[in-house]
């Protein structure tokens, strides 16, 4: 039985982990197919209609950044979830700001891929409890544009207008996005990016 009739297309070159997601995949229900190229996935995708794509980053010598847009435009209800084993912030800011929906780290347990695609497998499916481990990986677009934005923020000593031009920002999105972070004080904000690191103690 098919959880939902949903159906997934991954697009993994990992033949260990590809198999480990793809049968742990089916064992809850969905409907799976398996590419393992980024010249692959687009044909494909177009073929079986995918309801969700679980899209690793790296490809081989290829990234699967540029799959992003045109599997978004093939269907504009295509759930896409980015998964890497090199974890970056501004590339899970790029991923979704192409139109992946959420942007996963390597080790990742499928419930957690399935949770942040608002999938749920088959009432009847033996599903294994998700490793508390793994829990609390996911990366959304607000947290990692805020993490991005701190980092810049310290690396232009806190000057709002240099970090705006880095980010490619309007200075005045910049500083709505400082004040909305922190409750309309945006000086909290530049506070706590300008705070110096804490002094550790001698042993």
């Amino acid at each position: 039985m098919q959880a939902g009739g949903k159906c997934f297309l991954v697009v993994e070159d990992d033949p260990a982990f590809s198999r480990v997601l793809t049968r742990g995949l089916r064992s809850r229900g969905f409907a799976v197919t398996l590419v393992t190229t980024a010249a692959q996935a687009l044909p494909v995708a177009r073929e079986v209609a995918p309801d969700c794509v679980i899209l690793d980053l790296k490809l081989g010598s290829d990234s699967a950044l540029p799959l992003i847009r045109p599997l978004r435009a093939l269907s504009a209800a295509t759930r896409i979830c980015l998964l890497t084993g090199f974890a970056s912030i501004a590339t899970a800011i790029e991923a979704i700001k192409l139109g992946a929906h959420h942007y996963l780290a390597k080790p990742v347990h499928i419930d957690e891929i399935l949770a942040t695609l608002g999938c749920a497998a088959a009432a009847n499916s033996p599903v294994e409890q998700p490793s508390l481990a793994l829990r609390g990986r996911q990366h959304t677009l607000d947290d990692v544009e805020w993490r991005h934005i701190l980092k810049t923020l310290r690396d232009c000593d806190g000057n709002i207008s240099r970090a705006a031009l880095a980010l490619d920002m309007h200075r005045r999105t910049l500083q709505r996005k400082l004040a909305a972070r922190n409750r309309g004080d945006r000086g909290a904000a530049l506070s706590r990016v300008l705070r110096p690191p804490a002094k550790r103690l001698p042993p």
